[in-house]
């Protein structure tokens, strides 16, 4: 199969929608990350994605669907969460709610629950109007790969699986969507993003984190399992352990390897004779930044050495959520802390 890369056209469009008509998979530009789309109703198509992913068929997908869509058809919607759809929506947030099943049993694999998400990509926004029905995407990556942030990634990724990737240049959220589990009195979040526990909690009064507990089967996607890793090798440490990793770094390179830290700029700035790549100053560079750098990690060092941000809270969150999983570090620890 040949994979072709095309901005958003009436023609890339008109070709898009017959690929999901006959069940095919899309690749597509979103505000976070690049999806990795089919039709949600279709099982077939659905089960096309876990198969290119590799991914395991217990992680449940998130059904996209444009503004105007009325997900009422979907899932039932609780009173409170109407608010919470007017703040932030089109966005970066994913809300699961009871579902009415009328999409794929395997987009929820097995649960009585629906995630939605209406991204704010203009891209992603013309897609979904185009194909007129809900679409199964979870990130365009490899399963436990970094997440895709350009449509070169999705390409590195799928070249020769997919037929086509609608692209829309970098994705500037950076991370993928927050994810929250509306199906109870208090919303709680699955997944951490951009839109904040902060932010919910203005908006309806309370929001706390959901944890995993052992043995139990996730709610949503990005809740198990390592995630976000580079293809190269890694070492986590802490603040704290600068001086550690800066040992480690010395120790690569007098082998004849290339090690590269990943850090905040704080601590680029403070040695600037060390390769660097430099997430940045505030949580929103740092999601912004944290991907794309992890791939080009893959081609640059022959060791990753990841020192952890010293904020916490807020967007923080969920960019340390993603960094600690990347590393194979334990992700609860981002929520232990705040």
């Amino acid at each position: 199969m040949n994979t072709v890369i095309l901005p958003v056209t009436s023609d890339s469009l008109a070709w898009a929608k017959e690929l999901i008509q006959d069940g095919e998979v899309v690749a597509f530009h979103t505000e976070t990350v690049y999806g990795l789309g089919a039709d949600a109703t279709n099982d077939d198509a659905v089960r096309k994605i876990f198969a290119l992913k590799g991914r395991p068929a217990d992680n449940p997908l998130i059904a996209h669907v444009h503004a105007d869509y009325d997900i009422s058809r979907l899932v039932e919607t609780p009173a409170w969460t109407q608010c919470l759809r007017e703040k932030f929506l089109p966005g970066p947030l994913t809300m699961v709610y009871p579902s009415k099943e009328k999409v794929s049993r395997f987009v929820s694999s097995g649960l009585p629950t629906l995630s939605i998400r209406v991204p704010s990509s203009p891209v992603a926004q013309a897609f979904l109007r185009a194909v007129g029905v809900p679409v199964a995407a979870p990130s365009a990556n490899r399963s436990k790969h970094v997440s895709p942030v350009t449509a070169q990634h999705v390409y590195d990724d799928f070249a020769g699986d997919i037929p086509l990737i609608l692209d829309g240049g970098a994705s500037q959220g950076g991370i993928e969507s927050t994810v929250l589990d509306c199906t109870g009195a208090v919303p709680l979040i699955l997944r951490a993003g951009l839109v904040t526990r902060e932010m919910i909690a203005s908006e309806v009064g309370a929001c706390e984190y959901y944890t995993l507990h052992e043995g139990e089967k996730p709610k949503s996607p990005g809740m198990a399992y390592r995630h976000y890793a580079p293809a190269c090798r890694t070492v986590f440490f802490t603040a704290a352990e600068r001086n550690d990793a800066l040992q480690a770094y010395r120790e690569e390179a007098a082998r004849g390897g290339t090690p590269v830290f990943l850090c905040e700029h704080a601590v680029a700035e403070a040695y600037p004779s060390i390769k660097s790549l430099d997430l940045g100053r505030t949580p929103e560079e740092m999601a912004s930044n944290l991907y794309a750098h992890l791939r080009t990690a893959e081609k640059r060092a022959s060791l990753l050495i990841g020192i952890e941000p010293l904020e916490h809270g807020g967007v923080m969150d969920g960019v340390r959520n993603r960094l600690l999983r990347a590393f194979g570090q334990d992700a609860k620890e981002q929520r232990d802390d705040t």
